[in-house]
């Protein structure tokens, strides 16, 4: 039988450290957090009395494919949207007939890296690195060798795997003209410079509503939570009742609907709501939240079918699109009426 790799996580656990330790000393970047020297003069003679060396593997020459792939997620916490996201990326890797490692790095990109590595040392055919936060910065460095598909990120020249925000906008924007809401319409949480995501609604939204006659008034909002949608809310009813809102994000129109029934206002008799993201709350709403949902499950299905793509040649050639955009349904509740109802 030949050898076994020797793994920067076989060398973390002989040396008694973390993998993020074993990967700081063995990168050079030990005094990031301050690392004693005992622990890195233990770490790198492990390395050596074991023979791992970095970016290289103790088998020698790869052959043929593996069938399995990375997933890094760039999160802190579980929730149901992270955990829909993880399901169809495992549904399309086994589909695709692939097998999945994911690990997830809490947003640290030195256990970003490490994990990388770690699923290289392991003969991954490719990664996936997956961003909690739509259109994040990401800082890929030294990790864009091999085949990688970002989501919810672009990082110019690699392929990627976004929400399609603008067509988003404009789903929204037709549920309202075609109910006949085209007067006092106001638009909540709109910051382009702050949120790409947010930006790109917006311009779906204007799309439409500027092909239809449709005056948006637009409200800024820097932060996406019920506080910024009650205040907002609230200050917008001191000076007049609007017939509809468009809230860019769905914790936005949760304090929406709070600050309409302390005014005795009623969704929809008296205001049309929308809202985007599909959060679980948003069905609970009484009535219940019309959205434009983020696909959690079909982005994570689709960036694996985009990887296992480039792994088996069907991505080269030039013809194949670098951003990849999953269409955003528009799941009907009942916060929107029609006009003169």
């Amino acid at each position: 039988m030949g050898r076994s790799r020797v793994t920067l996580a076989d060398v973390a656990a002989a040396s008694g450290v973390s993998v993020t330790t074993a990967s700081l000393v063995l990168t050079g970047r030990a005094r990031e957090l301050r690392i004693s020297e005992a622990a890195e003069r233990r770490v790198r003679a492990t390395a050596q009395e074991l023979g791992y060396r970095r970016g290289t593997r103790t088998t020698g020459p790869r052959t043929g494919l593996s069938r399995t792939i990375g997933f890094v997620l760039d999160t802190a916490e579980s929730s149901a949207e992270t955990g829909e996201v993880v399901r169809g990326a495992v549904e399309a890797a086994h589909r695709c007939g692939y097998l999945l490692f994911v690990g997830v790095s809490g947003g640290d990109p030195v256990v970003r890296g490490s994990l990388a590595e770690s699923m290289r040392d392991r003969d991954v055919d490719g990664i996936v690195f997956a961003k909690a936060d739509l259109h994040a910065s990401f800082d890929l460095d030294g990790l864009r060798h091999g085949p990688v598909v970002l989501l919810n990120a672009t990082v110019a020249g690699l392929p990627s795997v976004v929400p399609d925000e603008v067509r988003g906008g404009r789903s929204a924007a037709r549920v309202l003209v075609e109910a006949g809401r085209v007067r006092g319409v106001h638009l909540i949480g709109a910051e382009p410079d702050r949120t790409a995501g947010g930006a790109a609604r917006l311009a779906g939204l204007r799309q439409v509503f500027g092909a239809a006659g449709v005056e948006a008034d637009v409200h800024g909002c820097p932060k996406w939570t019920p506080e910024a949608g009650y205040d907002v809310t609230r200050e917008l009813l001191r000076r007049h009742r609007p017939d509809a809102l468009v809230c860019l994000d769905d914790g936005l129109a949760f304090g929406a609907y709070q600050a309409l029934a302390e005014a005795g206002l009623s969704v929809p008799g008296d205001v049309s709501v929308i809202g985007f993201g599909d959060h679980a709350a948003a069905s609970w709403m009484r009535p219940r939240l019309t959205v434009v949902a983020l696909p959690h499950r079909e982005l994570g299905a689709r960036a694996v079918e985009v990887l296992v793509g480039m792994v088996d040649g069907r991505g080269r050639g030039g013809r194949a699109p670098l951003v990849h955009r999953v269409p955003m349904p528009v799941r009907v509740g009942g916060s929107v009426a029609r006009a003169g109802r």
